[in-house]
């Protein structure tokens, strides 16, 4: 066994010599470093896959940082789509409110005597009820009192300050069937009363009774105010839709169309002073 494990031994190392005399021998003709050589060889498989690695890393880190950055860049992006919105909205607001004011100042100088304040919607009553209201946001701050009449730039009737606290009012609007005004059919002369008609079933129409049985009248008739300690004359109520007899037949009643479209008011004004007729 010992003669065995020398033998083995011997040959070992002179293979080793003969391996170390040619790499020196390589390497003397070569001029390089064949050790080295063979290991950077052994090497060059783990080095690319380190490469590798680093590179999904490197591409990991870029995508998580692009998308932070894009992250960024979209909140910002809505925020500027945000205050855009938001200035078309003001900008619109301005062009209906100058539209408004301009219409306004050809009524007053056609009604030199009407003294007004304006004022903008903040709350609507139900749709539901019966009644018909409107609260602003001026009042007796402003001048307003209960008893006031409510119109638009146009001059159509929104209807009458109903309640009054120190910055807001409570307008009772034509559509309220309590209401009642004095009109007449402008191109006739017909007088009657004029009040919302959600008795007889037409919530969002006016109902004008007591006229004559033999009033006759068109559709798109004008109907006005007739003027009174309350309501200045000539101011817009309505326009004939439908006509009919009363169940007495010894009236006629006609249904309206009112002048202004109440669910669609943004600004209104009040007359404080006028000088009635």
């Amino acid at each position: 066994m010992r003669h065995f494990f020398s033998n083995r031994v011997r040959a070992v190392m002179i293979a080793s010599l003969l391996i170390a005399a040619l790499l020196a021998v390589v390497s003397g003709l070569t001029g390089k470093n064949i050790p080295n050589m063979l290991v950077q060889s052994a090497l060059r498989p783990l080095r690319g896959g380190a490469n590798a690695v680093m590179g999904q890393v490197q591409q990991v880190y870029d995508y998580l940082f692009r998308y932070e950055q894009l992250e960024s860049e979209n909140a910002a992006l809505k925020e500027q789509l945000s205050q855009l919105q938001q200035d078309a909205l003001e900008a619109d607001a301005l062009r209906r409110e100058n539209a408004r004011l301009k219409a306004l100042a050809k009524l007053l100088a056609e009604h030199d005597d009407y003294r007004v304040v304006d004022a903008y919607i903040i709350a609507r009553s139900a749709a539901h009820e019966w009644n018909s209201s409107l609260t602003i946001n001026r009042g007796s701050n402003a001048g307003i009192t209960v008893g006031m009449c409510a119109i638009t730039e146009n001059g159509e009737v929104v209807g009458l300050v109903q309640e009054v606290g120190p910055d807001y009012a409570v307008i009772k609007t034509v559509l309220d069937s309590s209401l009642q005004i004095s009109g007449t059919v402008s191109e006739n002369g017909y007088a009657g009363m004029v009040s919302g008609g959600y008795r007889s079933g037409y919530r969002d129409l006016l109902r004008m009774e007591y006229l004559p049985t033999a009033a006759v009248l068109r559709n798109n008739d004008k109907v006005v105010t007739a003027g009174s300690t309350v309501y200045p004359r000539n101011l817009i109520l309505g326009y004939v839709v439908d006509a009919g007899f009363e169940e007495t037949g010894i009236a006629k009643y006609a249904m309206l169309q009112p002048a202004v479209d109440i669910s669609e008011l943004e600004q209104i004004f009040i007359i404080t002073d006028y000088e009635a007729n």
